[in-house]
């Protein structure tokens, strides 16, 4: 061959899309393909293909393999005379090295690929079991199954079927094969055949009419006696049957396997017998059934065995699978079983996944099969297997928008077209997007991108599975507005009922109610109705995670009235991601937040970048004392009264609250972008810190307004406040009262009549204008604490304290003072105080036993007079067995006895305190993870319950919304209140036991 002749084939070559123009150029001077070098369609056809070079390589191949110079030169004559096989056998070679392998193999089944009758572009279950009909054992019939698989893919590579007809005809070959396997079994067991009717019912895939190249068949059995046969043996030969069937299908012989047999969507799985008998399975889908398996109903199909027998298996079950939407937490069994799907996915390959990952093709699918238990109860129409028929179906009946549905439809057949020439290369299971360059390009070639293969499939599968991810949970919820806003020409609208069925899928108590309201947000032509019409899709399906969907659509419809008009509200929902999920999980956990939102709602602000860093949701950052009480003095020095100072300090206080609840709820809920916070401890000390913070913020604010107000600068005798209980151990809950003492020193040449009369009138004015009637909720003080209780003087002196507690003091007020922290006033008052009370609660060589006889018999009378009357004490949080008062008390009895010769335990922090204890060696560590653990859970039960119903409590909520909103907040999913309860029970039962030894035995 000539140089320049050389160059011209090497030039041509590269423009047909050979990546190795000399080893092709090589491979066409060779003498198997002499015949047909210069025939001037070979090149030609060669470039259409996936993959020139390996087609190339691969007619090389089958012409070597023919028997001799006759059967060599009819496949290369017929190659070059029909361009119908040269299209077929060209486009297979280049796209599936394993069927080559097979053609390799079997050399004379190119001619499977010649005929081009109408019956051949589209076979059925028909043709297949003809082609299938001389198999006699495993091996025979992969040998005829992969000879029909070569047809199917030729038709699919050169565009005579398209995807959706593809995925069909696989599946009908499945049929085929499944028939053509029970064949076999039957012959072989002849005696077994006779015993019983076997009915092969196909699930998933191939029940759906959308089979893959290459997947599991999944299949359920069902059996019944033969006349005159028992049960029993009629189910035993029923199972060998069926047992045999998978292992003709499923097991690797010298021509490979055809596709696993799985049968684990039978009842209870693996874990159950293989064939049950038809009463069997109903009986089990009446009682037992999860909602998946329902699901999973949708696909299935009698395609083997006896048709009678599978006929009336789909019609005894077909009325459970229609009710499946009327089950409790129905949405969101199947929302969080395709989360799980997700979560399962290792995360080297999350990126890569075709079917699994966001934005797949199991999104689609699940969207889909979502709707149709939904709204197929009520129109049979919705009643398809096949995921492509469904879809067009519910966008005929106006479920889905027609667009969506066009999109979705669009973006599902691109990724299965993806996922079949994925599998078609190697026949191989796999739905991982390949990484090396030369895949890629191949995967691009077959799906007809030619300009730049790899980047161009890249891109399209970026873009729809981009299209998938917006839509797939937008596909639920956007007609409920097309059902109460202006529609599109053309487009259908959900009927009333339709959109009450759905909303009442989703948890909505009041569908009627709910409409209403989405009537309100959505209608319109301002932009404010166009932005909220964008984001209700997405909030529609936030609120449905809650417990109280209802409230949380009622509360953002209130939310939208107060703002709606403000620029920089609909701003914030439409460009922060992070704000309008905020704000949905906000409005939907409870009463407490909306509650405070609503009282001023312009701090929805808070939920997004708040404090102008630029950080998504950074105005839920927690702020510290500091800048706290410097923003309320400096509010109260602009005041002109007391009142305008303390209604100004407690705007800044609602505001803070409104800050800590939210970013409790976000931390306990999760987001799609963040997942919840998994140290339990964490959040309840967050909320503690940042509560108590916030009170001591505030008073010190109150006493500055009050004193300015009635004495200008000085204050006729210094002042101090004494935080106690929770508030001085920094544990303050949502709901929580302020305990303190006050105490009071004479400035210098000033009467005590006259500082005492002050003192007085600071705390009554304080704790006057802390509860006046107001938008901003009230800050109730308490100093029930202080020595005599309530029959003892509300302020005393430092040196009556001093006296008081010489002469009078009990070993409960020792107790109650290891809480005591100088919280507002004069520091060096403050830090006087604290000197004085030390000795006593941490007593030299610790307390006495009389001393803690005395604490024990307090406790003990504390718990069965304090109970209210009808609690369940094992829900109780504070007075229950092994609740915060079991582990606070042993906490301070280990701090009485050893707090003078531990420095770690001088804490007013009863979780510092039991480490201190741990550190110290006065119990072990498991003995203190499981106090710890009962007091964090009993701490977040009482937030939860002050969140959810708005006002404090110690036990758990009976309603149950309520019930269910707890737990929400706890991490339990729907349905699972009954899990919390006993996961509470059986926490505070162990703390209970360590209570018993540390705090009744002798191990304080």
């Amino acid at each position: 061959m000539t140089p320049g002749r050389r160059s011209s084939t090497f030039t041509r070559l590269l423009r047909h899309g050979f990546t190795d123009p000399s080893a092709a150029e090589r491979l066409l001077d060779g003498p198997e393909l002499a015949p047909v070098r210069d025939d001037p369609f070979l090149l030609e056809a060669l470039g259409a293909t996936a993959d020139p070079d390996l087609a190339l390589h691969g007619l090389v191949r089958l012409v070597e393999a023919q028997d001799g110079p006759t059967a060599h030169r009819e496949l290369l004559d017929t190659l070059i005379a029909a361009k119908p096989l040269r299209d077929r056998l060209l486009g297979v070679l280049g796209a599936s090295a394993a069927l080559t392998d097979h053609l390799a193999r079997h050399p004379a089944d190119w001619q499977a690929l010649v005929t081009y009758e109408p019956q051949d572009l589209h076979p059925g279950v028909t043709e297949f079991e003809r082609g299938l009909a001389d198999a006699t054992d495993p091996v025979s019939l992969r040998v005829a199954y992969r000879r029909c698989l070569l047809s199917i893919a030729a038709r699919d590579v050169c565009g005579t079927t398209d995807v959706a007809e593809t995925a069909a005809e696989l599946a009908d070959l499945a049929t085929a094969t499944l028939r053509a396997a029970l064949a076999i079994a039957k012959t072989h067991a002849p005696e077994d055949a006779a015993a019983c009717r076997l009915a092969v019912i196909a699930m998933g895939k191939c029940g759906g009419h959308e089979l893959n190249y290459v997947s599991d068949v999944d299949v359920i059995f069902v059996a019944e006696a033969a006349e005159g046969t028992t049960e029993a043996k009629a189910l035993t030969s029923a199972t060998r049957l069926a047992s045999h069937l998978m292992r003709i299908c499923s097991e690797t012989t010298v021509e490979g396997s055809i596709w696993p047999v799985d049968a684990n969507l039978r009842p209870e799985g693996r874990n159950g017998p293989l064939v049950r008998t038809l009463s069997s399975h109903l009986a089990y889908y009446q009682r037992w059934a999860k909602t998946w398996e329902f699901q999973a109903q949708l696909k299935a199909r009698p395609v083997a065995g006896d048709a009678e027998l599978g006929r009336a298996y789909i019609d005894a079950l077909e009325p459970l699978v229609w009710k499946a939407a009327e089950r409790e937490n129905f949405v969101a069994d199947v929302q969080k079983m395709r989360r799980r799907v997700v979560e399962n996915i290792p995360a080297s390959e999350i990126e890569r996944e075709l079917k699994l990952g966001p934005g797949g093709l199991r999104d689609v699918e699940f969207a889909v099969q979502l709707l149709q238990l939904v709204h197929g109860r009520t129109d049979p129409a919705l009643r398809s297997g096949t995921t492509l028929d469904a879809l067009q179906a519910l966008a005929a009946g106006g479920y889905v928008g027609r667009e969506d549905a066009a999109r979705l439809d669009e973006a599902y057949r691109f990724l299965r077209s993806m996922e079949h020439r994925i599998q078609l290369y190697r026949l191989r299971r796999t739905h991982l997007v390949p990484v090396a360059e030369e895949d890629q390009r191949r995967l691009g070639r077959s799906l007809g991108l030619r300009t730049d293969p790899a980047a161009e499939l890249i891109r399209e599968w970026k873009r729809h599975t981009g299209v998938v991810r917006r839509l797939h949970e937008k596909l639920f919820y956007r007609p409920l507005l097309d059902a109460v806003a202006q529609l599109a020409p053309g487009e259908t609208r959900l009927s009333p009922e339709a959109a009450r069925e759905r909303l009442v899928a989703l948890g909505y108590a009041d569908p009627a109610a709910a409409l209403r309201h989405l009537e309100a947000l959505a209608s319109g032509v301002t932009r404010k109705a166009a932005i909220q019409r964008t984001l209700l899709p997405v909030l529609l399906g936030w609120f449905a995670d809650s417990a109280d969907p209802d409230a949380g659509l009622l509360n953002f419809r209130k939310v939208s009235d107060a703002l709606g008009k403000t620029p920089w509200y609909l701003r914030l929902l439409r460009d922060e991601g992070a704000a309008a999920e905020n704000l949905a999980r906000v409005l939907s956990a409870g009463r407490l937040a909306p509650d405070l939102l609503l009282r001023a709602p312009e701090a929805v602000a808070l939920l997004g970048d708040g404090d102008g860093t630029g950080m998504r949701g950074a105005g839920l950052t927690l702020r510290e004392r500091t800048p706290l009480e410097q923003e309320i003095l400096a509010a109260v020095g602009r005041a002109e009264n007391a009142e305008q100072g303390v209604t100004a300090a407690r705007g800044v206080r609602r505001r803070e609250l409104f800050r800590t609840a939210a970013a409790d709820i976000v931390g306990s809920y999760g987001t799609e972008t963040s997942p919840a916070e998994a140290d339990q401890g964490a959040l309840v000390d967050r909320v503690g810190a940042a509560v108590s913070d916030l009170t001591a913020a505030t008073l010190a604010g109150t006493l500055r307004a009050v004193v300015r107000d009635g004495w200008g600068d000085t204050l006729p005798t210094r002042f101090a406040i004494i935080g106690m209980g929770r508030f001085g151990g920094h544990e303050l809950g949502y709901g929580s009262d302020a305990d303190v003492v006050f105490v009071h020193e004479p400035q210098d040449g000033v009467d005590e009549h006259e500082a005492a009369a002050a003192a007085n009138k600071v705390v009554a004015e304080m704790r006057r204008l802390l509860q006046l009637p107001s938008a901003d909720p009230p800050l109730l003080i308490d100093a029930d604490l202080r020595p005599e209780g309530k029959s003892g003087p509300l302020v005393r002196t430092l040196k009556a304290y001093e006296a008081y507690y010489r002469r009078w003091s009990l070993v409960w007020e020792s107790q109650a003072l290891l809480r005591a922290e100088h919280v507002a006033g004069d520091e060096d008052l403050g830090r006087r105080f604290t000197a004085l009370i030390d000795p006593l609660r941490y007593p030299a060589h610790g307390l006495g036993e009389d001393a803690v006889r005395e604490i024990r018999r307090l406790k003990a009378r504390m718990e069965s007079e304090r109970l209210p009357r009808g609690a369940d004490p094992r829900l109780h949080t504070k007075l229950g067995p092994g609740g915060l008062s079991d582990v606070e008390w042993t906490v301070q009895l280990f701090q009485l006895r050893h707090g003078w010769d531990h420095p770690g335990l001088r804490t007013t922090r009863t979780r510092e305190a039991l480490a201190a204890a741990r550190e110290a060696g006065l119990l072990s560590a498991e003995e203190a993870e499981i106090l710890d653990e009962a007091w964090v859970l009993a701490t977040r039960v009482r937030n939860a319950v002050m969140l959810v119903r708005g006002r404090a409590g110690d036990t758990f909520p009976t309603e149950p919304r309520e019930l269910a909103a707890v737990g929400r907040y706890l991490g339990y999913g729907a349905g699972h209140a009954g899990d919390m309860l006993d996961a509470y029970r059986r926490t505070t039962r162990r703390a209970r036991t360590v209570v018993e030894e540390l705090f009744y035995g002798d191990a304080t």
